[in-house]
């Protein structure tokens, strides 16, 4: 009976350190399962993309046309009919000089005009009476030659005469500062009453509608470029927005100095979003592919392998892919391999967390958090 009694107790006091060894046990395996909540900032979903890769450029950006109109004669500025900003069509009058002193040389030069017409003709009747005279004999052949050479000089005068006319008329022209071509006022530093000289910048005029970018490549890319190469860029000052232009001048030489070639690339600009003088920075696409599309900062390339971590059921899974097109101006990358459209990856500090991991995503809701696995 005693032994009995010892028995029980010993298996009862065996009984309890089980359970207590299996409660200390339990403890970390909770903790271990407990789920690790990130932003939305610390995830992004792979799409499917077109990505685009090639030799960068940069320059600043100018206006397919634009004239920068001086004075050609000087004079006092006696009307400005144009600002800054202001739309203007072909031939319109931009600036008016003061034209008077050049306009009564028009109007002696219009009179001599006159003059030497007049002159002109009474000596042709008089050559041609001559003529008939000497026909008749009744004229020596000295005084039909001295008729014929007074003919002559009166043409020689009447062209002469029309030659200063038609300077008179330049010059006076030259008073009207019209628009060569339809466009926007871009600058006019003068105003009415200033008095100008030659060389004098007046006003400029750009056409908005196309805009150009020249800028260079290497030559080793020289092989991947062709008329029409689209052109894909941002400019500073406007944000994440894209600009695509095209190709249209491949420069035949290259600079001995820097082995680049220069090329042109023309840009719509319908919508009048871009301005001459903006910097833009941008990558001509020599390759385009579309494929499954990541962040850059997606990619783990610490490896020696690049590595992303894609939630799966709600835990982190590393797996090794490979990288296709850099798209550098995206800053997206092509992944290949064990990924795919809409698998969710790990980004920044979260890159840290070790396989197995489980995770849980907080989404901001309006006015309100909520929690969504992954």
């Amino acid at each position: 009976m005693h032994r009995i009694s010892a028995g029980r107790a010993a298996g009862a006091v065996f009984t309890v350190t089980l359970a207590l060894g299996g409660c200390h046990k339990a403890a970390p395996t909770d903790a271990a399962l407990a789920p690790v909540t990130v932003g939305p900032e610390n995830v992004t979903v792979l799409i499917q993309d077109t990505l685009r890769s090639g030799p960068t450029i940069s320059g600043n950006l100018a206006a397919e046309q634009e004239a920068a109109l001086r004075a050609e004669v000087g004079g006092r500025i006696v009307r400005v009919l144009a600002d800054p900003g202001q739309p203007v069509r072909r031939g319109q009058l931009l600036i008016q000089l003061d034209d008077a002193s050049i306009r009564d040389a028009w109007l002696s030069a219009r009179s001599g005009v006159t003059a030497a017409r007049s002159a002109a003709e009474q000596a042709h009747r008089d050559e041609a009476r001559d003529q008939r005279l000497a026909d008749a004999g009744a004229i020596a052949a000295r005084d039909l030659e001295s008729s014929h050479r007074a003919s002559l000089a009166a043409d020689a005068a009447l062209a002469d005469a029309g030659a200063r006319l038609a300077n008179a008329q330049l010059q006076l022209d030259r008073t009207e500062i019209r628009a060569p071509f339809g466009g926007l006022i871009s600058e006019r530093p003068v105003n009415a009453g200033d008095v100008v000289q030659v060389g004098t910048p007046l006003v400029t005029v750009v056409d908005p509608i196309g805009m150009r970018l020249e800028a260079q490549v290497p030559v080793d890319q020289l092989t991947a470029i062709h008329l029409g190469t689209a052109v894909l860029f941002s400019v500073n000052g406007l944000g994440d927005r894209r600009f695509t232009g095209r190709v249209d001048r491949i420069n035949p030489s290259v600079d001995p100095a820097t082995r680049q070639v220069r090329i042109r690339v023309s840009i719509p600009n319908s919508g009048h979003a871009l301005v001459s003088g903006l910097y833009a920075q941008g990558r001509v696409s020599t390759v385009v592919k579309v494929g499954v599309s990541a962040p850059v900062a997606a990619v783990d390339l610490t490896g020696s392998a690049p590595l992303v971590r894609v939630l799966r059921g709600g835990k982190v899974d590393a797996r090794e892919v490979r990288i296709g097109v850099r798209d550098d101006l995206a800053g997206r990358v092509e992944l290949i391999g064990p990924v795919a459209v809409g698998d969710t990856l790990l980004l920044g500090s979260a890159q840290a967390l070790s396989t197995g991991t489980a995770v849980q995503v907080m989404l901001a809701a309006p006015g309100a958090s909520r929690r969504q696995d992954r």
